[in-house]
């Protein structure tokens, strides 16, 4: 006899009872199916895959309730129906009502056992659902990361030993990868700009269909771009759910084409925070992942070193056409600079009349002609160049002109490439061959001002030009050989540099062939007054005044006074005073001291003027600190700023070394 066509509900009810027997209820999905489809029994597990209760399954089939999980189920259930075996523990994925959110999205083992009749006629099935989303969930995010983590180690290395020139190109490309790998729609780079501080686009990838960016960002999204800048990440899952006080972000996210999610990141460099990357979701919400973020903090820093890499090279390459520029300007020059000296420097000449000057001048007679190395020694401002000068134009090397050079004056990065020169490609940025200040000299003198400034590791090579008269530019090995006078100078004790390890002995032996000791003016004071008069002299052409005379106290202070910063200091006072001065009798204000007016200075503002004027200058213009002519004055520094401020009385630049 055959089957019935519809079966009793007690055999239905028996095999759903079969399987509770071999699942528990709490974990699995549990239900009996007729051959049609139709939920004939059920557990609680079950009916919460599609939310509805237990009795409303009942004689309605998967399809009635939800199509899209219908879709996944069904065609497991009809293949063990018409195949007459049972499929067990088939894999399937629901995507969830929400198609644009990948949160919802559910994974299930589904079996399902056909249920026959004693002659083998399908009467329906057996379903056991099981819910395996956490831990499949779990699976992709461990493979993920280790794709994720061979992504960033590959971009790592490849960062690593990059040619700056290829930065722009690597990082789009990095982008790119990123972009694939992570499945958003665009993947962005702004950067803090170091000119005005804001937020500009830099590098970007995104869909083809996907609207760019704007240029800038600060004035848009500023609350966005402020969590970024103090160097913290944010992250927004669902935009639409933002709060009001973000509505220039709602805006922003609308009229971009719909932003759904997004994420930002602070792009670092070590402690400072250069720029953001943000990456944003169009067609779904998406969770971000709390491990991607950490990593791609990562993936941030190494975006972030490559540019700040390109922007220091670019910064060097700025520096070395700056320099660049000035080495053409001073070969430019180099053909009027011996008139230049002519009418600038021939009609000076060393003043004096007390024998230590004079001892001085026997001394230049002696040494001029040799060509022997001369170290000049003396205070700061007693007139070591020009004494330099004067020797070279007693030469026979005067036709050329002297070159000179100030140790202390340049970083030790640079002055060996000033000194020798140095060929093109000796160092990032070093485009064309640089000629240096000895091959400049050659077949004439080189003056080193400051000697004792020169660096440690450059003394060598100093001490090699010397004995030798050769050299090699930076970046070659080809010798130059050169003919040039040395004559160097310093205001140091050479001696003690060489007991401390500053200096080596044996360049200092070799630049001490004939040492001359420039006198410091507190020792030849009767040359006090004719180097006033000659000043005078001097600035009554430069600003078209005609003095009659110093009064002789005045004379008689300025000889008593230490002049501790010799003929500059002496210079200086005197050309300030030529300013002030309004008569034809010269007042020159002694420093620490008031000197007695003439008539037409009585005025009260006149004599302050002149007092704060002298003991700026003998504390160096040092307005604060202990030495500061503040305290010296006893007023707050405030307050005489204040007061020079209204008498007009402004900070004098450093001469130089006369």
């Amino acid at each position: 006899m055959s089957s019935p066509v519809t079966p009793p509900t007690n055999f239905f009810q028996a095999e759903f009872l079969r399987l509770m027997q071999n699942y528990s209820e709490a974990l699995f999905g549990l239900a009996v199916l007729d051959r049609d489809l139709r939920y004939v029994v059920l557990n609680e597990g079950m009916a919460a895959i599609d939310g509805k209760p237990v009795e409303e399954h009942i004689g309605r089939t998967v399809q009635e309730f939800d199509p899209s999980i219908a879709a996944v189920m069904e065609p497991i259930f009809r293949h063990a129906m018409e195949e007459g075996s049972a499929l067990r523990d088939v894999e399937t994925r629901w995507n969830g009502a929400a198609e644009d959110d990948d949160t919802a999205c559910r994974y299930w083992l589904v079996s399902s056992y056909p249920l026959k009749s004693s002659d083998g006629v399908a009467l329906g099935t057996g379903v056991v659902v099981r819910d395996i989303t956490e831990q499949k969930q779990r699976e992709i995010a461990q493979d993920e990361r280790l794709k994720f983590e061979a992504l960033l180690s590959a971009l790592s290395a490849e960062f690593i030993n990059m040619d700056v020139s290829e930065v722009d190109a690597r990082v789009v490309q990095g982008l790119k990868r990123v972009h694939d790998f992570l499945g958003y729609d665009r993947v962005t780079i702004w950067q803090f700009s170091p000119v005005d501080g804001r937020c500009y686009l830099t590098y970007s990838h995104s869909q083809p269909d996907i609207k760019q960016p704007p240029p800038c960002i600060d004035d848009i999204i500023p609350v966005w771009v402020n969590i970024a800048r103090q160097g913290e990440m944010f992250m927004v899952d669902d935009v639409e759910a933002l709060p009001d006080k973000f509505w220039r972000e709602k805006k922003y996210s609308k009229d971009q084409g719909g932003i759904k999610s997004m994420f930002y990141i602070p792009l670092r460099v070590g402690a400072e925070v250069h720029g953001l990357i943000s990456v944003v979701s169009y067609r779904r919400k998406s969770h971000w992942i709390d491990v991607f973020i950490q990593r791609l903090r990562l993936l941030g820093e190494i975006f972030a070193n490559a540019i700040e890499r390109k922007r220091i090279d670019q910064k060097m390459q700025q520096a070395f056409a700056e320099i660049e520029q000035l080495r053409d300007r001073l070969q430019a020059e180099n053909h009027f600079l011996r008139d230049q000296i002519d009418t600038e420097l021939r009609h000076e000449e060393i003043i004096g009349q007390s024998e230590a000057i004079r001892s001085v001048l026997r001394q230049i007679k002696q040494v001029a002609g040799t060509g022997s190395t001369v170290l000049i020694q003396g205070e700061t401002g007693t007139g070591k160049e020009l004494l330099a000068r004067a020797i070279h134009n007693q030469s026979a090397r005067r036709e050329r002109p002297m070159i000179k050079l100030n140790c202390a004056a340049l970083p030790a990065t640079l002055i060996e490439a000033e000194l020798f020169g140095r060929e093109k490609g000796a160092y990032t940025g070093a485009t064309p061959r640089q000629i240096g200040r000895f091959e400049a000299a050659d077949g004439s003198t080189i003056f080193l001002d400051e000697i004792s400034e020169l660096p440690l590791e450059l003394q060598s090579k100093l001490l090699r030009v010397l004995q030798e008269g050769q050299f090699e530019r930076l970046g070659s090995n080809t010798p130059v050989t050169v003919d040039v006078r040395v004559i160097a100078a310093t205001n140091r004790d050479l001696m003690q540099f060489v007991k401390a390890g500053r200096f080596r002995e044996d360049l200092y032996y070799r630049l001490n062939v004939f040492p001359i000791f420039l006198p410091p003016l507190r020792e030849r004071k009767e040359d006090i007054p004719l180097l006033v008069r000659a000043m005078v002299k001097e600035f009554e052409k430069v600003f078209g005044k005609g003095i009659d005379g110093i009064p002789k106290k005045n004379m008689e202070e300025l000889e008593c006074y230490s002049w501790p910063g010799n003929v500059r200091e002496m210079r200086n006072i005197i050309e300030r005073a030529m300013i002030l001065n309004d008569g034809p009798t010269l007042i020159i204000a002694v420093p620490g001291n008031v000197v007695d007016l003439a008539p037409q200075s009585y005025a009260l503002k006149n004599i302050e003027r002149l007092h704060l004027l002298a003991v700026l200058e003998k504390t160096g213009w040092r307005v604060r600190g202990k030495s500061g002519a503040a305290a010296l004055l006893e007023l707050p520094p405030s307050t005489l700023e204040s007061k020079m401020k209204k008498l007009g009385i402004k900070r004098k630049a450093a001469a130089h070394e006369i």
